[in-house]
């Protein structure tokens, strides 16, 4: 096969159905864009979890004078030396636990001043409102419930939580995102393949004459469905091509500059280049076999060749 017919009936086809072949272009960009921003958006929830779940703690809140009218589980008055000495040798002997920290009402009050400054609700505190707590690092977090177990409802304990909790329903949320993403990828992607099974068809129709003379003298089927299979791949090579620019462009301005996120939201860790790079030759390698693919199986039935 010459390789200048093919690609001079590469040029023709795009020339000819150029409103089409655009079209093509767009709607693989787009799909592709969100799928590489999918898979980002993954790496990216999946070491947030890793950075977070290992910092996460168990936090015993032990009663206050203030707790014993106002809540059930401090009927019996503020937790006792006694008790919080109890709860402390408790907690050394469990296997689960790998760090424990007092916090005192001062320490509290000062911590909660720290991060609530401008809160109006600061001036009316005082030390002896805050709670006493131990701060639990666990050597796997989630072994939470085996704390909660062993000293919810104990006496002097007003109650147990978890930090892995509240991190949990963000990563649900974001993860909700990532599949909301994937569904417009997904519908995306059918339109694209539509366009180009149209596109691939219609320009097998405007040249049907010069295909229907090729069939007479003998040409293989391969042969004649080349240079369409190819005009698909190279309409879809473009598109994926600006789609690795809109996924390195979205991670340059939303996190390095423009909106630079990894400065005003520090407590992120934001993945870094390599987890976008690796993305690119996959799309690349997506964004030719797709539309290659499409226009092969539109081929086979309409050219019957």
């Amino acid at each position: 096969m010459r390789a200048q017919f093919v690609l001079s009936e590469i040029g023709v086809g795009l020339r000819r159905n150029l409103t089409m072949t655009f079209a093509v272009i767009v709607s693989v960009a787009l799909s592709l864009a969100l799928f590489g921003a999918s898979l980002v958006m993954s790496d990216q929830v999946s070491q947030m979890k890793g950075y977070w779940y290992d910092k996460v703690n168990v936090s015993i809140f032990l009663c206050n004078k203030s707790d014993a009218d106002s809540d059930p589980n401090c009927a019996k008055g503020a937790v006792t030396s006694e008790q919080k000495d109890q709860i402390k040798a408790d907690l050394s002997k469990m296997s689960v636990v790998d760090k424990v920290t007092y916090e005192s009402q001062d320490e509290a009050y000062k911590h909660y001043k720290e991060q609530f400054g401008d809160s109006p609700l600061v001036s009316s505190l005082t030390p002896d409102q805050m709670q006493e707590s131990y701060r639990i690092k666990l050597k796997d977090p989630q072994k939470y419930q085996v704390i909660a177990t062993a000293f919810d409802g104990r006496a002097g304990v007003q109650s147990v939580q978890d930090q892995k909790g509240i991190l949990d329903n963000l990563f649900e949320l974001l993860n909700l995102m990532n599949r909301a993403a994937l569904g417009v990828m997904t519908l995306m992607l059918v339109v694209a393949l539509l366009l180009i099974v149209n596109t691939v068809r219609v320009s097998a129709f405007s040249r049907r004459r010069e295909t229907g003379i090729m069939r007479l003298v003998g040409a293989s089927g391969f042969y004649i469905q080349a240079p369409f299979i190819m005009e698909a791949a190279v309409a879809g090579l473009i598109g994926g091509g600006v789609a690795c620019v809109f996924l390195v462009f979205g991670r340059y301005f939303t996190v390095d500059h423009g909106m630079a996120l990894s400065g005003k939201l520090t407590l992120i860790n934001f993945v870094g280049w390599d987890s976008v790079l690796t993305k690119l030759p996959l799309i690349l390698a997506a964004s030719v076999l797709m539309p290659s693919l499409a226009a092969f199986f539109a081929l086979r039935k309409y050219l019957k060749v």
